[in-house]
C-alpha cells in the first residue's frame, strides 16, 4: 500500500501505491502502513527531505467511506491529526508531489506538507468536496486551508465543495507550483535542497501567526452565516458545521483547532443528512458502474448512432454523443431543421471555447462528427438509433418503420419519450426485443441521468445495451420497468400537481413557492410547472384521459392546468406568462392575477405543513411505483428522484426519505394526509406490510 525509498542523498520518498482499491484511498490499513512510513522517515537522522508521492494516477482521493463506516470515521480522523502534526512538527521538510487527484483528504495531506507541487496534467482536481456527500473536512481542512489563504477565500471552496483545477488552485494559493509531469519528482526534490524547505515549519506553527485576511477575514462570517441560512434554510448542517468549526478554530492554536474540528465532524457525520447523502454516493457509483447491468453479455462499443429529429432533446443527444467521440447521423424532415439542431452544438461549443473549458480544434471536431441529412439511407451502418420526435404515436410509429427499413436486425432501437408507453411504441417495430426507451432530461448537456425503459419484450442484450451507450456518454442509467410515465416523469408530476392543487384551494403561492424551495427543491412547484410547459401539461394530460377512458383518475389540479392553458392562455414560461409573468426588464414575478382567479382562503397553513404534503407525496408515489415493480430497487429510485427532478439531495432521495422518519411513522402521516386531502397520500399495502414488521428499505 505504502511504498518507502530512501536516496543516496538523503531523500526519503514514501510513495500511495494502493492495489486492492481503484483509487489510493484513506482507510484504517493505508493510515497505518503510512504512519509507519512517517515514523520511520522522521526519526532517520540521515533523512534531509520527505516527498509525498503516488505510484497511481491520482494522487489520494480522499477516505474510503465503506471501509470508514466499518472502521470508524472518528478514529480515523484522530489518525490524521496525529500523522500530519507529526509532518509539521517533526523538523523534516516535507513536499507533496501531487500527480493527479488530491481531494478531501489526499489535499489535508497535502497541506500538511510544507510545500505542494502539483503535475501539468490533464484533469487534476484539487479540493475538499466533503460538503457534497453531508460531510466535513475532517482531517485538518477546516482549520490549515483558512490559515493558508485566508477564512475569506477558504469558506467558499468548502461550503460548496469545490474541486480546482491546478492552475485554478496556483492562482487560489492552495499550491505553490506547476510543472510538467515528468519533471515532478525532480521539482520536489529540488525544492527539498532551498534554504525554505530547511526551515521546515507551517506558518501556523510559527510565532506570532495571523489568520490571512485580518479583521476583514472575520467580518465574513457575519454575512456569511445569513447568506448561508438563506440558501440552505438550515437543511445542511454540514456547512453550518464547517461555518462554526472555522470561525472557532481561527481563535484558537492549531491542535485545539483540530480538536474543535474533530468535535464538529464527529456531530456532522451522525446527521440524517450525512448518511443519506453518503448512502446516495454509493447508489450513483454502482449506477454508473452498470450494477444493474445483466451478467454474460458482450459490451457494445458505440462507434455511431442515429438521431431521429433535431429538437431540443434530439440536438442535445446528439451533441452528448458527439462530445463522447461518437459519429452522429442527425435525422429530420429538412436539412434546414438538422443544420439548425447542429447549430446548437455549435452554440455550445462556442461558449466552452470562450470559457477555455475546450481547445477550438476538439469543438472543430466535436461538430465535424455531426453529420445532417434527410435520407433514412444514411442511416446504415449504425450501432444504435435514437428517435427523439413529437411525443405523438403515430409520428413516433412512422420514424420507426423508416429507420428499420434500413438498419441491420440487431441494431438497438431506442425510442425517447417521458410519457408513452414503450410496449406501445414497440409495436411499430419489426424487432420489440431489440427496441428500448431511453428518456432524457433537459437540458440534455447539463442533465446527468437518462432513465432506461424497458418494454415487454426487450431482451437482456438490448438493455445491457442500452446501459453500455449511456455509460459511453458519461451518463448516469437508472432501469425501471415499463407504465404510463415510467418512474420519473409519475413522480415528478406529484411535486407539480401537488402544488397546483394548493393553489386551488387557496393556499397562498407565494407560501406554496417558498415551502417547495424550503423543502430542498431547485424552485417551487409553480415555477416549475412554467419551465415544464402548463400546455404541454394539459396536453399529456387530454392524452391520458383519451387512452385510458373510464379507468382514468382525475387530479385535484386538472380544473386548474385546464384554465390556465384553455382560457387564460397562460401555457408557461415559453410564451412569457404562467402562473408567473416574465418581464423584459426584470426578474421573474408570480403572476398579480393568481388571486383573483384562485382566491385565498382565510385560514393559511402553516410552513411545516405544506413541506410535508410536497414532499410526502413523492415518496408515497415512489413507494407504489416500488410495489408495482415500476422500479425494482431503491437506489435507482433515490438516484432518480435526485438526478432526474432534483429531489432534495439532503434527504437522501424520494425512498431515503421514508427510512429517514421512519416507515411506521411515515404510513401514520400519509394516513393522517390523505384523510385530510384526498386518497392520493393514502400509503400502498407494500408500506403497510413494512411498517408492521419494522422493515427499512436500507439497511440501519
Amino acid at each position: 500500500m505504502i511504498d518507502y525509498h530512501l536516496d543516496d542523498d538523503g531523500v526519503a520518498t514514501i510513495t500511495w501505491n494502493v492495489q486492492d482499491r481503484p483509487m489510493n484511498v484513506i482507510n484504517s490499513d493505508t493510515l497505518a502502513a503510512f504512519g509507519k512510513a512517517v515514523d520511520k522517515a522522521v526519526a532517520d537522522d540521515v533523512v534531509t527531505g520527505i516527498i509525498v508521492a503516488s505510484a497511481r494516477k491520482e494522487f489520494i482521493v480522499g477516505a474510503d467511506l465503506a471501509g470508514a463506516a466499518a472502521g470508524g470515521l472518528v478514529d480515523i480522523v484522530k489518525k490524521i491529526h496525529a500523522i500530519t502534526r507529526q509532518m509539521e512538527t517533526g523538523g523534516t521538510p516535507f513536499v507533496a508531489a501531487i500527480n493527479g487527484h488530491a481531494l478531501g483528504g489526499g489535499y489535508e495531506f497535502a497541506l500538511s506538507c510544507h510545500r505542494r507541487i502539483a503535475a501539468d496534467a490533464p484533469r487534476l482536481k484539487i479540493g475538499l468536496p466533503e460538503a457534497k456527500l453531508g460531510l466535513l473536512p475532517g482531517g485538518g481542512g477546516t482549520q490549515r486551508l483558512p490559515r493558508l489563504i485566508g477564512a475569506q477565500a477558504a469558506l467558499p471552496l468548502m461550503l460548496e465543495g469545490r474541486e480546482l483545477d491546478q492552475q485554478a488552485a496556483l492562482k487560489g494559493g492552495l499550491i505553490d507550483d506547476i510543472v510538467p509531469a515528468d519533471q515532478l519528482l525532480t521539482a520536489a526534490k529540488a525544492w527539498l535542497k532551498t534554504e525554505d524547505a530547511a526551515k521546515a515549519t507551517q506558518p501556523w506553527d510559527r510565532k506570532g501567526f495571523r489568520m490571512p485576511g485580518g479583521a476583514a477575514g472575520q467580518q465574513v462570517f457575519v454575512a456569511g452565516t445569513a447568506m448561508l441560512r438563506a440558501r440552505t434554510h438550515g437543511n445542511y448542517p454540514a456547512q453550518q458545521d464547517i461555518m462554526s468549526a472555522v470561525y472557532e478554530g481561527s481563535l484558537l492554536d492549531i491542535d485545539s483547532a483540530l480538536a474543535v474540528e474533530t468535535r464538529y465532524f464527529v456531530h456532522t457525520a451522525g446527521t440524517d443528512q450525512a448518511r443519506n447523502m453518503v448512502r446516495f454516493f454509493f447508489s450513483v457509483t454502482d449506477a454508473n458502474k452498470l450494477g444493474r447491468r445483466p451478467d454474460g453479455i458482450d459490451r457494445l462499443k458505440v462507434g455511431k448512432v442515429g438521431v431521429l429529429g433535431a429538437g431540443m432533446m434530439g440536438a442535445g443527444i446528439a451533441y452528448a454523443s458527439a462530445k463522447a467521440g461518437i459519429d452522429v447521423v442527425l435525422l429530420d424532415t429538412s436539412l434546414d431543421q438538422a443544420e439548425k439542431g447542429k447549430n446548437y452544438s455549435a452554440g455550445l461549443i462556442d461558449k466552452a471555447v470562450r470559457r477555455k473549458r475546450l481547445d477550438a480544434a476538439a469543438g472543430e471536431a466535436l461538430l465535424g462528427r455531426i453529420h445532417c441529412t434527410t435520407d433514412y439511407d444514411d442511416l446504415a451502418g449504425v450501432d444504435l438509433v435514437i428517435e427523439a420526435v413529437f411525443e405523438d404515436r403515430a409520428i413516433k410509429a412512422d420514424v420507426t418503420k423508416q429507420a428499420e427499413a434500413v438498419l441491420a436486425p440487431e441494431t438497438l432501437f431506442a425510442t425517447n419519450t417521458s410519457t408513452l408507453p414503450i410496449t406501445g411504441l414497440a409495436e411499430a417495430s419489426g424487432r420489440p426485443d431489440r427496441f428500448v426507451g431511453l428518456h432524457f432530461f433537459s437540458p440534455v448537456d447539463r442533465m446527468p441521468l437518462v432513465e432506461i425503459i424497458r418494454g415487454a419484450e426487450t431482451s437482456d442484450d438490448t438493455l445491457a445495451h442500452a446501459m453500455d451507450y449511456v455509460k459511453a456518454i458519461a451518463k448516469t442509467p437508472i432501469v425501471v420497468n415499463d407504465s404510463r410515465g415510467f418512474f420519473t416523469s409519475r413522480v415528478f408530476a406529484t411535486y407539480v400537481g401537488e402544488g397546483i392543487a394548493m393553489l386551488a384551494e387557496g393556499i397562498n403561492p407565494a407560501l406554496i413557492e417558498n415551502a417547495g424551495k424550503m423543502a430542498g427543491m431547485p424552485v417551487g412547484p409553480l415555477a416549475l410547472a412554467d419551465e415544464v410547459s402548463i400546455e404541454l401539461m394539459h396536453r399529456i394530460r387530454q392524452q391520458t384521459k383519451a387512452d385510458l377512458g373510464s379507468d382514468d383518475r382525475p387530479a385535484p389540479s386538472d380544473a386548474v392546468v385546464a384554465m390556465m392553458a384553455e382560457t387564460l392562455g397562460r401555457m408557461g414560461k415559453k410564451v412569457g406568462k404562467g402562473f408567473y409573468d416574465y418581464p423584459d426588464d426584470g426578474p421573474k414575478r408570480l403572476w398579480p392575477d393568481l388571486g383573483v382567479h384562485f382566491p385565498l382562503a382565510d385560514d393559511q397553513p402553516d410552513v411545516e405543513q405544506v413541506i410535508k404534503r410536497l414532499i410526502y407525496i413523492q415518496s408515497v408515489e415512489t413507494a407504489r411505483c416500488l410495489e408495482e415493480n415500476v422500479v425494482t430497487d431503491p437506489r435507482d429510485a433515490d438516484v432518480g428522484s435526485v438526478l432526474g427532478w432534483g429531489f432534495a439531495p439532503f434527504r437522501g432521495g424520494a425512498v431515503s426519505q421514508i427510512d429517514t422518519v421512519g416507515v411506521d411513522h411515515f404510513v401514520a402521516e400519509c394516513d393522517r394526509l390523505a384523510q385530510a386531502h384526498g386518497e392520493r397520500f393514502a400509503p400502498p399495502a407494500m408500506l403497510r406490510s413494512m411498517a408492521e414488521e419494522g422493515k427499512r428499505f436500507y439497511a440501519a
